[in-house]
């Protein structure tokens, strides 16, 4: 009879746990970008990912922001399977990078792209202020989220300290 794989020994692991959070915080990225893409940039037309300049540019700026979020999803679905396949997957700490690495690239998106290079704002409204707000708080919310998951994660993989025996 085969015995199942010590599964906490792999998922402890130094490499694997950075591992978990590095595909959660890839998969984030891309899923998050994904999401912009798919509903503000074609669904809603609010904006494209530059817009300083014509349409055409615009949409072509949108197509390479299509593709580098494919990219980052990919990466860390790859990254994904690879854990799954050696038994190291630590789903909540996956999730905790998930959650870092989309509320990291909301909030870099509405910081950086929204405020500071003005690339393009998230809708074109006299008033963005409410968008702005709603758009950083969900950001702030999901890394907020994922850094509770992650530390969770770390004091589970401290080793335990050993009692010292009395004599």
């Amino acid at each position: 009879m085969a015995t199942e794989p010590n599964r906490s020994a792999k998922s402890n692991h130094p490499a694997s746990s950075a591992r978990n959070l590095w595909s959660g915080v890839l998969f984030g990225i891309g899923f998050a970008a994904f999401i912009d893409e798919t509903i503000f940039h074609q669904l809603l037309r609010w904006h494209h990912f530059y817009d300083k300049s014509t349409t055409d540019i615009g949409l072509i700026s949108d197509g390479l922001f299509h593709a580098f979020s494919w990219f980052a999803t990919i990466g860390g679905l790859f990254i994904f399977a690879d854990l799954r396949r050696r038994n190291a997957l630590c789903f909540k700490r996956w999730w905790g990078g998930k959650l870092l690495g989309a509320g990291g690239f909301q909030l870099y998106d509405g910081t950086i792209q929204h405020k500071l290079m003005r690339i393009h704002q998230i809708r074109y409204v006299e008033n963005v202020f409410i968008y702005d707000l709603i758009w950083n708080a969900l950001a702030a919310f999901m890394i907020i989220i994922g850094l509770i998951l992650v530390i969770r994660t770390n004091r589970k993989q401290q080793p335990e300290k050993a009692v010292p025996h009395e004599q």
